[in-house]
C-alpha cells in the first residue's frame, strides 16, 4: 500500500514501513507525521505481522524535520499550532517505543536531526556502511530538540555526543556502529538482506516474552537495581497472564523431549 508520505507492504511475517518523500530526503512533514501513526495503528495487532522494519524511500532514511513545513509554515499561524505538530511527531514516535511488536530500523541512506527520535524509538538498528548520520541543528542555529539530544547522552559515549552535537559533522554508517547510536552496519547491497535475516529470527520467538523484554530493557534502564529487580518479577507474571503455555511448552520441549536447547535457539511454537 502506497500513500503520499507513507509507503508499507507486508510479506512473511514483516511490515515494511518506509517514509515516502525521496524528493525531500523523506523529511518528517505534519502531514506525514500524522499519517505515520495511521500506519502503526493499522499494522499493529494485524495477525500476519511480526516484525515491523522502518526505511526510507530513496536514497534517504529521514533527513529530519521539514525545515519549511514543519517549522515555518507551522510556527506562521502560531503557538497552538507549533504545539500540535510537536504532539503529533514525539506521538508516533513514543507510540513506536512501546510498539507490541519488536521493530527495526533499516537506516538505508540519511539520518539527521529529528531522524534521531524515530531511530531511538526502534528496539534495532542496523545501517548501510555509507549512511551518513548527523546532527545538523548547530548549523542552523538552535540545539538538537525533539529528543536527539537526550538519544545521543542514552546511546553514545558523552565524548562522542558532545562532538557530535556541537560541530555538526556528520559520520557514516560504520562510525554510527562504533559508537553504538546502530547496532551494526553493512554494505548497502546487503542491508536488506542483513535485516530480513535478523526479522526471521525475532519471528520465531514467543511474542509474548518480545512484548515484555523489550519493554523490560526500557523500563529498567532509569530504575535501581532493587526496584528493577521487583519490576521484573511483576512483569513475568504479567506476561503469564496472557501466556502461561509457550513458556511451559518451550520447558517440555527441552526437558522431556530434548528438541531444542535454549542457549542455541528458540523451542517450536505451533
Amino acid at each position: 500500500m502506497t500513500t503520499d508520505t507513507v509507503a508499507f507492504d507486508v510479506a512473511d511475517g514483516i511490515a515494511w514501513v518506509r517514509f515516502n518523500r525521496p524528493e525531500k530526503r523523506n523529511c518528517m512533514s505534519p502531514t506525514l507525521n500524522r499519517r505515520m501513526m495511521e500506519v502503526l495503528d493499522e499494522l499493529e495487532y494485524r495477525d500476519d505481522v511480526g516484525v515491523l522494519v522502518l526505511s526510507g524511500e530513496g536514497t534517504a532514511w529521514s533527513a529530519g524535520m521539514d525545515l519549511k513545513e514543519y517549522f515555518r509554515e507551522t510556527e506562521e499561524k502560531g503557538l497552538g499550532a507549533t504545539r500540535q505538530a510537536q504532539r503529533e511527531s514525539y506521538g508516533w514516535w513514543r507510540r513506536l517505543r512501546w510498539y507490541q511488536k519488536p521493530t527495526i530500523a533499516m537506516v538505508n541512506g540519511w539520518c539527521f536531526g529529528g531522524g534521531y527520535g524515530p531511530l531511538y524509538s526502534c528496539d534495532l538498528a542496523i545501517a548501510a556502511e555509507e549512511a551518513k548520520f548527523g546532527l545538523s541543528e548547530i548549523n542552523w542555529g538552535i540545539l538538537p530538540g525533539g529528543g536527539a539530544t537526550k538519544v545521543v547522552v542514552d546511546l553514545i559515549p558523552m565524548r562522542d555526543a558532545m562532538y557530535h552535537a556541537l560541530t555538526g559533522e556528520a559520520i557514516d554508517g560504520t562510525k554510527a556502529a562504533e559508537w553504538r547510536l546502530v547496532n551494526e552496519a553493512v554494505p548497502l547491497a546487503q542491508l536488506k538482506d542483513r535485516v530480513t535475516e535478523i526479522a526471521k529470527v525475532l519471528l520465531a520467538k514467543n511474542p509474548v516474552a518480545l512484548k515484555a523484554t523489550k519493554d523490560a530493557v526500557r523500563r529498567v534502564k532509569e530504575m535501581t537495581y532493587d526496584n528493577a529487580e521487583d519490576f521484573l518479577v511483576r512483569a513475568q507474571e504479567a506476561a503469564n497472564s496472557f501466556d502461561n503455555d509457550g513458556r511451559k511448552e518451550g520447558i517440555r520441549q527441552f526437558i522431556d523431549e530434548k528438541s531444542y536447547k535454549p542457549g542455541l535457539g528458540a523451542y517450536k511454537r505451533g
